[in-house]
């Protein structure tokens, strides 16, 4: 198996054990983040009814660097999640080490009014 094959299978492997636990509802929904080699991507999924709620994503937000287009995507996700009248949400790395980037954008949701 090549290093990027095994690199994803293991993330796979993560993310499932993750999925496995964590369940979002329409009162506390599940902030799912994808992480691509070219942006951030987050969402607020209703696990009982397959619905997403909310999404965002960090390719049109303003940023020098990854952390700050994902600080400024986690007020982002908060603002669009006070919109929805939702206050608190269960957190979903995807896989995901919770450094870098995704703990910019957790750091970020939680300061714009988010309980995780």
């Amino acid at each position: 198996m090549k290093k990027t094959q095994a690199k994803t299978a293991r993330r796979s492997a993560r993310r499932n054990r993750i999925r496995a636990r964590v369940i979002g509802t329409a009162t506390k929904p599940r902030l799912a983040v994808f992480k691509s080699n070219v942006a951030l991507y987050v969402q607020l999924i209703n696990d009982e009814t397959g619905t997403t709620i909310a999404a965002a994503d960090s390719r049109k937000l303003k940023g020098a660097t990854t952390a700050e287009r994902a600080t400024a995507l986690g007020t982002e996700i908060a603002k669009l999640a006070s919109t929805a009248g939702i206050k608190a949400v269960v957190f979903d790395r995807g896989g995901y080490r919770y450094q870098g980037n995704i703990a910019a954008l957790a750091d970020a949701a939680r300061a714009g009014g988010l309980e995780f």
